[in-house]
């Protein structure tokens, strides 16, 4: 190829855009995706696994609510009706009849876990970042957002918090702790509240 239209291809290929290199999918962008939602309503499905026990998993099921910034709320009708509603730094308990209420700072493993579901559903990484490690897998349209325990106390108890999801939707919650035993929570969203 003679030298004029060597310069002459050159000049030309300078002209093209450049290809933009594909923006990665990471903790950033999952917040950012996961803050569009102010609030919704889901049906759950759970299943534990006891380790060392060979029977079938113990089930529940019931409904979850969530109201941003800071209200978490599961109510389990199967097998039996309980409910958990965070909101703030206070959590009450309801069981058979009994209500207890709790201060979030008295149980530090309970309040690092609603973190996690509150950082999660919130898109607040800083507020997953206090009590967790993050990592973020998957793409807008299919991820798992991992979150290991920077606490001895809390590592000591849960070894892993695997929740996944599809866009602004969470679609399962698995909690792995320390002693084989683990949890996978399957949820169906029922009423979104874009933001």
């Amino acid at each position: 190829m003679r030298p004029e239209r060597r310069r002459l291809l050159a000049a030309l290929l300078l002209l093209l855009p450049a290809a933009a290199p594909a923006a990665a999918f990471d903790l950033d962008a999952l917040m950012a995706l996961l803050a569009r939602r102010s609030g919704g309503e889901a049906r759950f499905t759970e299943e534990r696994f006891v380790a060392g026990l060979d029977g079938p998993p113990l089930r529940s099921r019931g409904t979850l609510s969530f109201t941003a910034p800071d209200r978490f709320a599961r109510y389990t009708t199967e097998p039996r009706a309980e409910s958990m509603e965070v909101q703030g730094d206070i959590a009450v308990l309801r069981r058979g009849g009994r209500t207890r209420q709790v201060a979030l700072d008295a149980l530090p493993e309970l309040g690092a876990l609603a973190d996690a579901m509150r950082g999660t559903l919130t898109g607040d990484a800083r507020t997953l970042q206090r009590h967790f490690q993050p990592g973020v897998s998957g793409s807008a349209d299919k991820w798992t957002l991992a979150l290991r325990p920077l606490d001895a106390g809390l590592a000591a108890q849960v070894r892993v918090l695997e929740i996944a999801g599809s866009g602004a939707d969470v679609r399962s919650v698995e909690i792995r702790l320390a002693n084989g035993d683990r949890s996978l929570m399957l949820v169906d969203p029922l009423t979104p509240a874009p933001r």
